[in-house]
């Protein structure tokens, strides 16, 4: 058993639905024990409890817990700030090249380490990951996840139409690699699977069947897709499936959109979808970056959350520009600003946070640092740079302090990361 005594912030649940919801202790002390929480609260109440517990004592920093990243590409790490056109394109020119590299071992398994460390090194203790169509990619990245017991999930992509030959799998390969991984690798440690289609451009309808029926044989696993990003593929996806009501019947029809059916970007979608998509208990990753590096659009954040989709943060590697969830929630209050609803600290911190755990189905064992949950936490420095040290020094109160952060801040802010109690990063 181990104790931390500093400044604590953690939600306890959307601070959009409830007064109560933010939880900020500004001299705290949280107890951890065997990987989980035992406690978390004000030092002065807790202390005489836990008064033979080792105390390290870190003031002058916040504790929060780790961030949560519902969308991003492991095999496009190296292709991240690559110049080029709109989705499509920038698919064509960077993603497919990048990606086929991941046929050599090797080459996935250095990719890999480096991959899981930049998560850890930026405070993101759980991911929601794609990895490439070749089965050895998301071994390597299982492998480095297990070994530093992270809670990643991750899938083998799909593709059997509209991808370069080295890149296409076909239904009876892509059901193998998937049954084998999820027999290796599901439930082991904190990993999980997920079933990873693409998109619907790169995947014929069999391809499909066969993703819904591994999903429905497999109770437990995730699925993780991209949704309505770009008009071209919208239009692209409408011409392959004209018999689809839209580009969401699309996996409704394959019965892919369900509870751990994760959507990234819904950038076009609008309110019947929406609603569809929460009656369904279904899913979105906000990936702000790339939608602005990639001009896809401007996620309607207010739509999605008044018809009661749950909406997770995503980086979107390599179209995404940072590894960073903080930075990212900076992107994020700017889109929100163009579309006339600005972003609030402590609804920013909740997606980044519970929000992406609701969002994956894993808000009983991650997302805040309530007792019993498991200790994925971060250790904040508050004066990481010269700039954010003064802004926060002249900040008017938690409100203005937390956005500041989340505008200024960034991997340098991450002191330490945590795992299940164990340190795991430390700057």
């Amino acid at each position: 058993m181990q104790a931390f005594r500093a400044s604590i912030l953690h939600l306890l649940d959307d601070p959009t639905k409830s007064g109560e919801a933010v939880a900020f202790h500004a001299d705290g002390l949280l107890v951890v024990d065997a990987g989980r929480v035992v406690a978390c609260g004000d030092h002065a109440e807790l202390a005489p409890v836990y008064a033979d517990v080792p105390v390290e004592d870190l003031s002058g920093c916040w504790i929060t817990p780790g961030f949560i990243d519902t969308h991003i590409h492991f095999p496009q790490v190296d292709i991240v700030a690559a110049h080029g056109a709109q989705l499509l394109d920038w698919l064509e020119q960077h993603t497919f090249p990048a990606e086929a590299a991941f046929a050599d071992p090797d080459h996935a398994k250095e990719a890999a380490g480096f991959f899981v460390d930049e998560l850890l090194r930026n405070g993101t203790t759980t991911a929601l990951v794609f990895g490439s169509v070749h089965k050895g990619s998301v071994d390597a990245l299982f492998a480095e996840a297990y070994a530093r017991d992270m809670r990643l999930i991750a899938g083998k992509t799909l593709m059997d139409r509209n991808a370069p030959l080295g890149l296409m799998d076909d239904v009876e390969t892509a059901r193998a690699d998937m049954e084998s991984l999820i027999a290796d690798w599901h439930g082991k440690g904190r990993l999980g699977y997920a079933v990873t289609p693409r998109f619907a451009i790169s995947c014929t309808d069999a391809q499909l069947e066969m993703a819904g029926q591994v999903l429905a044989e497999h109770p437990g696993v995730w699925m993780q897709t991209h949704l309505s990003e770009n008009p071209r593929e919208i239009d692209e996806t409408a011409q392959l499936f004209p018999g689809a009501t839209d580009y969401l019947g699309v996996y409704e029809r394959f019965g892919l959109v369900q509870k751990r059916s994760v959507f990234a970007h819904c950038v076009h979608l609008q309110g019947e979808a929406f609603q569809r998509l929460a009656a369904k208990d279904a899913a979105v990753a906000f990936c702000p970056t790339s939608n602005l590096f990639l001009g896809s659009g401007l996620f309607p954040l207010d739509e999605a959350c008044a018809h009661g989709v749950k909406v997770g943060m995503g980086t979107d590697v390599g179209a995404g520009t940072t590894f960073s969830i903080l930075h990212t929630l900076g992107e994020a209050y700017k889109v929100g600003q163009l579309r006339g609803a600005a972003l609030d600290p402590f609804q920013a911190l909740y997606l980044a946070t519970l929000g992406g755990a609701r969002a994956l189905d894993l808000d009983d064992r991650i997302g805040n640092l309530a007792p019993g949950k498991e200790a994925d936490f971060l250790v904040l420095d508050l004066a990481a740079t010269p700039l954010l040290a003064r802004r926060l020094a002249a900040a008017k109160g938690l409100e203005d302090r937390l956005f500041a952060l989340t505008v200024l801040g960034d991997d340098r802010v991450v002191a330490r990361t945590y795992l299940a109690g164990v340190e795991r990063h430390r700057k």
